[in-house]
């Protein structure tokens, strides 16, 4: 489809979908970063030292001794402090608090770099028609995301010494939905400037089965990091020297609880399904690449190929902190791509109807 061919009510005077893009690109950054950090928040037990939510005032670390001193005595009151953490220093506190700070702050600056343009881009009208209820719901999401981060943080304050791993899970798949919605609706926005789509892109239906199956991996990903599943073995590809199922392994009741309560049950599961997850990538890729999409398919498939040596790796190494962050940063990645493989694949064959 040529320049002159786009619908005049999708593409108004003064939509900008160009510009649109690279702010959404920008916003798509600060949401990989703050992925990174979150699982340097995680990894580094640091989550639970700030113990109130204040969205404004919270934004301020502690100023002086007398503010350190508040929010030591506060972290002391949790239960993880006073079973793990009794011989904590002011020092170790201020390290964790800190990674907890950096990470509410990324937060609160990616409302208001998604926010404000958004306002000005709604006033100038420079949105393409039918795209404003999509980047509300992005807002929406955002602010969710800080309301599910306290939830969060709430379950692991008393009675116990960690967060509830699913909601950790539910925390981490919002973050990744609305990098994954970002990226589609940049990668959108380009296809409009250059006039290859009248519309919004679908995802075909092998698309939708790619990132489902991808989201299912995603979320067993965050259960092994809530429950501190990867520590359950370190050796590859058997679970332990000689068995690949450790033997002896005591069952929750009902059953079905294991695939989601059970350690070594949700570890098996989050080894062995990325296989599976692999195959039907690699077939999207392919899919992308007879489509035009060489470049998407290709970063495709070496983030999935990194993912998988990072997923090894992070298990032989007894779950190293940096390991762990990369391992957590491409999925990012690979999640990037293969929405991008399947928004290749969708645009052309919406470009067929």
């Amino acid at each position: 489809m040529s320049q002159t061919q786009r619908s005049p009510s999708l593409l108004p005077p003064g939509a900008r979908p160009v510009a649109i893009a690279n702010w959404l690109w920008v916003v798509a950054a600060l949401v990989f970063f703050i992925i990174v950090v979150g699982g340097i928040t995680r990894l580094t037990e640091s989550g639970l030292s700030i113990t109130e939510w204040k969205p404004v005032s919270g934004a301020l670390p502690p100023l002086n001794e007398a503010d350190w001193a508040h929010q030591f005595a506060l972290y002391k009151q949790t239960t993880q402090f006073q079973t793990v953490n009794q011989n904590m220093t002011l020092a170790d506190f201020k390290f964790i608090y800190f990674w907890e700070w950096v990470h509410r702050l990324i937060g609160r600056l990616i409302g208001v770099v998604f926010a404000v343009p958004l306002i000005w881009f709604a006033w100038k009208r420079a949105i393409p028609q039918g795209y404003m209820p999509r980047l509300v719901f992005l807002l929406f999401l955002g602010g969710l995301q800080g309301l599910i981060g306290w939830w969060m943080v709430v379950s692991g304050l008393v009675g116990r010494t960690e967060v509830s791993h699913y909601r950790l899970a539910v925390h981490l798949m919002n973050a990744f939905l609305i990098l994954a919605v970002t990226v589609w609706t940049a990668l959108d926005m380009l296809a409009l400037a250059r006039g290859e789509t009248r519309g919004k892109v679908k995802p075909t239906g092998f698309g939708w089965l790619a990132l489902l199956l991808l989201a299912v991996q995603l979320t067993w990903g965050a259960f092994v990091a809530g429950m501190r599943a990867g520590h359950v073995s370190a050796d590859w590809p058997k679970m332990n020297p000689a068995e690949w199922y450790p033997s002896g392994v005591p069952y929750i009741e009902p059953l079905w609880r294991n695939i989601v309560d059970n350690p070594v049950v949700v570890h098996f599961f989050h080894r062995w399904f990325a296989w599976g997850v692999a195959v039907v990538l690699v077939m999207l890729a392919l899919k992308a690449m007879k489509r035009g999409g060489r470049k998407v398919a290709m970063g495709l498939k070496l983030a999935l190929v990194a993912q998988i040596l990072l997923g090894i790796i992070t298990v032989m190494s007894g779950v190293e902190l940096w390991v762990a962050v990369t391992h957590q940063a491409v999925a990012a990645i690979l999640l990037m791509f293969a929405v991008a493989s399947a928004h290749a694949v969708g645009l052309m064959e919406s470009s067929h109807r």
